[in-house]
């Protein structure tokens, strides 16, 4: 995968990899139509590559293929192929580079595409050790004009922006398309181990306007702390099990009731993880419980984030993106819920489909769980 900037042949980028602080996404374009210099040139080294990663959905012990993800007979820029999307913890790189070098990447006669910190972290790794040289691309221009072009029509002809209609009616609510072809002015959270927040005028003119450390990664490194799990996937199956008013104060705590004076239930969280302070609480408080506490303390921070930068950008309309939302579906409906309520419906919560694993019953094992109790706790 070595740039050839000589090359008579315009390179094709069979990869590319945003590598994060937490995770490393990889898409492989499985192309269709070898052509007869690439067959000629590069054929066995291509069909070990696509046998490895297409006769598995999992690599070692933690990549793993999206395959419910997979866009087939896609067309690219003149080529057609297979699209796939791996992920694996950004720990593992080493291996991923080892891995290329041993199935000689470096021989084929395409450009390795990555954006994100680690490009820059492990450029060095690459070249000594695979041999291979990246071509890196700033991350945040890379997210919005990816955001807009996988919506575009020419993409794959299907909608991949979407919002939760009557969002704050439980038994009207319904996940709904929604067309992104006039796209600006645009706000953009992106959820990954931490949050910036973008907001986007035009294709070439946007700005970063707020963000936060409390993301995706202290999600994951306070669940890791507070119960011993070993990934994200782990602990949004606790957070599925668990109440986070067993950890949280809330307004009734202190009141015993509504505080009527400022319009606030009994139910609203007065203090996140507020009841920890107390032993007889700390010793009968669940695992579940206190992984459920803490997803819904840093989604409660980011919807709050995200409604007052919209409002400080006059911008009624909000992309939620990143791996956070992967599997997560109560996050999403809860921000959609909070900037409905808080915006009195002026404010439109927008998520997208390669953000979601199609596995979004991992959140509903419990079958008494109400995200409308829970959505309570971040207004």
């Amino acid at each position: 995968m070595k740039l050839q900037p000589d090359a008579k042949k315009t390179s094709f980028p069979w990869f590319g990899m945003d590598i994060g602080g937490t995770l490393v996404k990889l898409v492989y374009f499985e192309p269709l139509d070898v052509t007869a210099e690439e067959e000629q040139e590069e054929v066995e080294c291509l069909k070990s590559i696509r046998k490895y990663l297409m006769s598995n959905v999992a690599y070692g012990s933690t990549g793993i293929r999206d395959t419910h993800l997979e866009l087939k007979n896609l067309m690219l820029h003149g080529r057609r192929g297979n699209l796939h999307f791996i992920r694996f913890p950004t720990h593992d790189m080493a291996t991923f580079i080892h891995m290329g070098r041993d199935k000689n990447f470096s021989t084929l006669h395409t450009v390795l595409c990555a954006t994100g910190g680690g490009a820059y972290k492990f450029e060095e790794e690459f070249r000594t050790i695979g041999n291979l040289q990246l071509h890196k691309l700033d991350e945040l221009d890379c997210l919005v004009k990816g955001l807009l072009y996988i919506d575009s029509p020419s993409f794959n002809g299907q909608a991949e922006c979407y919002y939760f209609e009557n969002a704050l009616d439980p038994e009207q609510c319904r996940k709904m398309p929604y067309n992104l072809q006039d796209p600006y002015p645009l706000l953009v959270v992106n959820i990954g181990s931490g949050v910036s927040v973008l907001a986007v005028y035009s294709k070439d003119n946007y700005k970063r306007v707020a963000g936060t450390s409390l993301g995706g990664g202290t999600f994951l490194g306070l669940c890791s702390l507070l119960t011993g799990c070993e990934s994200f996937d782990e602990a949004l199956e606790l957070a599925s099990r668990g109440d986070s008013t067993h950890a949280d104060k809330l307004v009734r705590d202190i009141y015993g009731g509504d505080y009527e004076r400022f319009d606030l239930p009994g139910w609203a969280v007065a203090s996140s993880f507020g009841n920890m302070i107390h032993k007889e609480k700390r010793e009968v408080v669940s695992k579940e419980d206190l992984a459920r506490a803490t997803l819904v303390t840093i989604t409660n921070n980011i919807g709050w984030i995200a409604k007052m930068s919209a409002v400080n950008e006059k911008i009624n309309r909000v992309v939620f993106v990143g791996n956070f939302l992967r599997v997560n579906t109560l996050s999403m409906k809860l921000l959609a819920y909070a900037l409905d309520y808080w915006s009195q419906s002026q404010t439109k919560a927008l998520f997208l489909e390669h953000e979601v694993c199609r596995r979004q019953r991992l959140l509903h094992k419990n079958e008494n769980w109400n995200v409308y109790e829970e959505i309570k706790h971040i207004i």
